[in-house]
């Protein structure tokens, strides 16, 4: 019994995060990015969508956010709700959090990837799914800022600052951190 409870206690359960045609694979929930001699939370996944049958309520993608539209109004969301005044639209699904402006453009998409879309990205990106096997593929998009920086991400890039990624997969041992020079894991 002891050897089980050590197994799953050194089991660490990893997250993929796509963002534009980049995979970052980290062991860890949380995004954050450092600027101005500090490092702040961005994202920060408190529970992810489970396909269950039949489907639980309690099931579904809850997240705290803390960025800036591009005009540097804060956008803070926590257990998927605002918690200022903002004049931004939230859309929810048990796998999607959408942020957008008054009139309907995006600011942020967070969404957890089903199995099915998760395995049909390319193929260096399942390659390294299937090799690291995180619990969560959660996919970024959006155009905002974090502090100073600037992010961009579509479907075909990623840009921090004038910083560009592209089909890249990293895996790393900390946590996935957004700074001036770059990213870092």
């Amino acid at each position: 019994m002891l050897m089980v409870l050590s197994i799953i206690k050194n089991k660490v359960m990893k997250y993929a995060f796509i963002i534009g045609s980049s995979a970052f694979v980290v062991p860890s929930r949380v995004i954050s990015y450092a600027g101005n001699g500090e490092e702040k939370e961005f994202l920060r996944i408190n529970s992810i969508y489970h396909d269950l049958a039949p489907p639980a309520k309690e099931s579904f993608l809850d997240i705290d956010l803390n960025i800036y539209d591009n005009d540097g109004t804060p956008v803070i969301l926590l257990a998927n709700k605002f918690v200022t005044n903002a004049p931004y639209i939230l859309k929810q699904e048990r796998d999607s959090i959408q942020v957008l402006r008054a009139d309907g453009s995006l600011i942020i998409h967070v969404h957890q990837l089903d199995d099915e879309s998760a395995m049909g990205l390319e193929h260096n990106i399942t390659a390294e799914l299937e090799v690291n096997t995180p619990i969560a593929v959660i996919r970024i998009n959006g155009d905002f800022k974090l502090g100073e920086l600037y992010v961009s991400a579509e479907n075909e890039k990623l840009y921090i600052n004038d910083i560009g990624y592209a089909n890249s997969v990293l895996a790393g041992k900390n946590q996935l951190k957004f700074t001036t020079d770059g990213v870092v894991l």
